[in-house]
């Protein structure tokens, strides 16, 4: 089997590091790929954006599978032109990925399916009439841009005056553009977040190792939001009673709703859930796994993801090959200096051998290139540094024993990743019954 990854970040890396010992793995590419990613897989370079390209990149390189990482290909419909070609591709239709790439459809999608998610209070596309809802909604709100944003997207607030500037800027365009010239309010969810992703092949699904993100780029969810500076999985996150709730209230009525409305889907679905004290209520939809999700929860994984993947393309998904290691996994993101508003990049990366010697710990790139056998930042968020122990602690000690190896002058990283408050409380309260 040969396969093409679609990506640059740590979740590519990720996916090439689990698909590797796939039994059947005869050859990885990664397109374009980062500086990393050649212990794993060959980098060959490609615009994401050209989906006729990537068609034509996987044609020549006579890949039988291509697994598409970063969401944008499949909102730009890479999955319909493998489809016209017969190319065997993991990932939705341009259709069924506006669940991501459209947040206004997606909440339509859900409503209409019966699917637990937060109260509406407007859609809007006129700036002026935006503005007038504010004085009439319930507090704490958010806002959404109906567009993909780079996570720049969403506010949640109790300011009338910090919702009114952000709209503002929606409506101007500016970094957003189009993407904000939509705008839906509705109401704030309170209680633990959860990402909860399944791969399916439209009809059979595997849940994936349940994992936590920590979006805020400072320690105790301080400062702005980022695109994730770490995750953890654990067996203490999610119940069996917890669980059957999800699949039963949100996965099959979704995966019903697709099938329903016409859109046939093979992938990943994430749901970026709320665990409210009226159950568990969808925040969002992700039509591909999650970054730095995936390097948690391939950590954990104990099973052929290469063939498991293949399967799924391919409309042969057999549930029963998923099994999953005990314990607990957490990933750390060292990101580079000023990210996430203005990272500084071009610094050199020294300590990776000596973090991945230790065992039980992996680093995964993100923005890095390699010049000269040396390595440097490209990106905001440089690298995860991802470990698998007995226990959450026990993982998180490890992680950050690999991170305090690697030295990128002005870098930063959480040092509660899998240790918040929020955290110690959820796993204290599991432990206690």
């Amino acid at each position: 089997m040969k396969i093409l990854i679609l990506g640059s970040g740590g979740r590519e890396h990720a996916i090439a590091w689990k698909c590797r010992p796939g039994a059947d793995v005869e050859k990885i590419w990664c397109a374009p790929g980062n500086g990393g990613i050649p212990r794993d897989a060959e980098c060959v370079a490609l615009n994401p954006g050209d989906v006729a390209a990537t068609a034509d990149l996987a044609v020549k390189l006579g890949a039988d599978l291509t697994i598409v990482g970063p969401e944008m290909p499949l909102v730009w419909g890479v999955a319909d032109e493998f489809a016209r070609r017969g190319l065997t591709i993991l990932g939705p239709s341009q259709q069924a990925a506006r669940l991501e790439g459209s947040k206004i459809f997606a909440k339509e999608f859900m409503l209409q399916h019966e699917i637990p998610t937060a109260d509406v209070y407007g859609v809007f596309d006129d700036r002026g009439k935006a503005l007038a809802r504010l004085r009439r909604v319930e507090w704490p709100l958010v806002v959404k841009a109906d567009g993909l944003c780079a996570g720049k997207g969403v506010l949640v607030t109790s300011s009338e005056k910090e919702a009114a500037e952000f709209v503002g800027k929606l409506f101007e365009g500016g970094e957003l553009g189009e993407a904000g010239k939509r705008v839906l309010y509705e109401q704030a969810l309170s209680g633990s977040e959860l990402s909860y992703i399944i791969l399916t092949d439209g009809e059979k699904f595997i849940s994936l190792a349940p994992t936590r993100d920590h979006k805020r780029a400072y320690d105790e969810d301080r400062g702005p939001n980022t695109g994730g500076m770490g995750t953890y999985s654990s067996d203490e996150m999610l119940s069996p009673e917890l669980e059957e709730k999800i699949i039963a209230m949100i996965v099959k009525p979704t995966l019903a709703g697709l099938r329903t409305e016409g859109m046939p889907y093979r992938g990943f679905i994430f749901f970026g859930l709320m665990l409210t004290s009226d159950g568990p209520k969808v925040l969002e939809y992700n039509c591909r796994l999650g970054d730095p999700e995936t390097q948690s929860i391939l950590l954990r994984a104990d099973f052929d993801f290469a063939r498991t993947c293949m399967d799924a393309a391919s409309g042969k998904l057999e549930v029963s090959q998923a099994k999953w290691l005990p314990g607990a996994s957490a990933c750390v993101v060292i990101a580079s200096e000023g990210y996430p508003a203005n990272p500084v990049v071009g610094k050199r990366i020294e300590g990776l051998e000596e973090a991945g010697s230790l065992k039980g710990a992996v680093v995964f790139h993100s923005g890095t290139r390699r010049d000269d056998g040396a390595y440097y930042t490209t990106g905001g968020r440089v690298l995860g540094v991802a470990a698998r122990g007995n226990s959450l602690a026990e993982a998180t000690e490890l992680a950050y024993e690999a991170a305090s190896r690697i030295k990128i002058p002005g870098s930063h990283y959480r040092k509660d990743i899998g240790r918040t408050k929020a955290t110690r409380a959820a796993v204290a309260e599991k432990a206690n019954g």
